[in-house]
């Protein structure tokens, strides 16, 4: 958990105004969930390792007798807890508002999210999550709505040239099932596959030998690994062309509308990859599964996938719902040294005997134009008064004497 300084926290507010004027402008609404959750919603299996990492919050009024009673079983001690994510408090405020919302309802939050991690570069226990979701669309389109709004976001903050990995976790179910994992060895399967990318073919079949996993399932596994392959073109021929025989049709006629989707709206060569071995690991994913991908950084800048079973847990009745996440954090740190938007600011250095209502006068009537004002007394070290003002963001200044007016006001740049 993070403090900042004036010029970090204004580069970030400015990156969520980026995010949160582009996502509007494709339709999407914001809203505003609690901080806390209910313990029992937060580990309903929903998700996955996070709820492991989930900050619970003690029952008020309890006594020692009741405390030490209740130690091993955190349910009986806790009965809320800080959200971990914003799907499983968005899935909660759908079932509880859904009378007052459209019948696809496109949802923002931009909110921070907690979770106890073991503290390391790019991993906090306080982080912002920028999600948008649509719920109420079981149709390729809504995917596709998701995936162009996050490509317009990193377009429009200056992160061209972003690509979508695409899978879906039926895909996945299939080729399971094609190569002859039992049932309840695949969620296990699932997270060595998802080494894929870091372990290479050879340590992922390596690990399922080791767990003990179905040989003749490893062995099929392996020899699809080693087929000979290029990547895939994202259409029908080469999705197909990707996969081995056995997936179902409609998943495929899935995959290949969200491509025409997108296609159509982000021109012919839309920047699409099928990845038929992407996982992601959160449970409740159902359908397409995406990740967010630039060329500048060998990790993803955000992800998400279709949940159409979530909901329905807190309705009593499904409802198709897909969400996409851009991670906030990375992208802050890969725009760390972006300039500022332009806006105009300015610093009066001011005398010791300038009388206050002339300094008020101008700052007064610089504000009425637009400016942003901050007002400093001359020090004697006046080169870190500057330097200290252009790194908290201002552009210019301009020094106040007994005569100045805001006509004879100079401005200086500071850099």
């Amino acid at each position: 958990m993070r403090d900042f300084l004036p010029a970090d926290k204004a580069r970030r507010e400015r990156v969520l105004a980026v995010i949160r004027e582009r996502y509007r402008a494709h339709g999407f609404d914001e809203i505003e969930t609690p901080v806390m959750e209910e313990y029992s919603r937060l580990h309903a299996g929903l998700g996955g390792d996070n709820e492991k990492l989930s900050f619970s919050i003690l029952k008020r009024g309890m006594n020692a007798e009741a405390i030490r009673a209740a130690a091993d079983d955190p349910a009986a001690l806790t009965d809320l807890g800080l959200r971990y994510d914003l799907t499983v408090p968005l899935a909660r405020f759908y079932a509880t508002n859904r009378a007052q919302l459209p019948t696809v309802f496109r949802a923002i939050q931009m909110a921070p999210v907690w979770r106890a991690e073991r503290p390391q570069k790019g991993r906090y226990r306080q982080f912002m999550q920028c999600d948008i979701d649509i719920i109420g669309d079981a149709s390729a389109r809504a995917e596709a709505e998701l995936m162009t709004a996050s490509l317009d976001v990193l377009d429009a903050l200056g992160l061209e040239g972003g690509s979508i990995r695409v899978n879906d976790r039926r895909v996945l179910d299939a080729m399971l099932d094609v190569f002859g994992f039992v049932v309840e060895e695949r969620p296990g399967v699932l997270i060595t596959i998802d080494k894929l990318d870091k372990i290479g073919p050879s340590g992922v079949v390596a690990e399922l030998r080791d767990r003990g996993a179905t040989t003749g399932a490893v062995d099929a596994l392996a020899a699809y690994l080693d087929r000979p392959s290029s990547a895939p073109s994202f259409d029908e021929a080469g999705i197909r062309a990707a996969l081995p025989t056995g997936i179902p049709d409609e998943v495929i006629a899935h995959l290949v509308a969200l491509g025409e989707t997108v296609a159509a709206a982000r021109g012919a060569d839309a920047p699409l990859v099928f990845d038929p071995f992407l996982v992601r690991g959160m449970g409740y994913y159902t359908g397409t599964i995406f990740e967010l991908a630039h060329p500048s950084v060998d990790y993803s800048l955000g992800g998400g996938g279709r949940y159409d079973g979530m909901i329905g847990r807190f309705l009593g009745q499904d409802v198709p719902a897909v969400g996409f996440s851009i991670g906030f954090e990375r992208i802050v740190d890969l725009l760390q040294d972006a300039a500022d938007t332009g806006e105009r600011s300015v610093v009066l250095v001011h005398d010791r005997d300038v009388p206050l209502s002339t300094l008020l006068a101008l700052k007064t009537a610089l504000i009425a134009q637009g400016v942003r004002v901050r007002v400093e007394q001359r020090a004697k070290n006046m080169k870190a008064l500057l330097e200290r003002s252009a790194a908290d963001g201002y552009a210019s200044f301009a020094s106040v004497g007994v005569d100045t007016t805001a006509e004879s006001l100079e401005l200086r740049p500071l850099n």
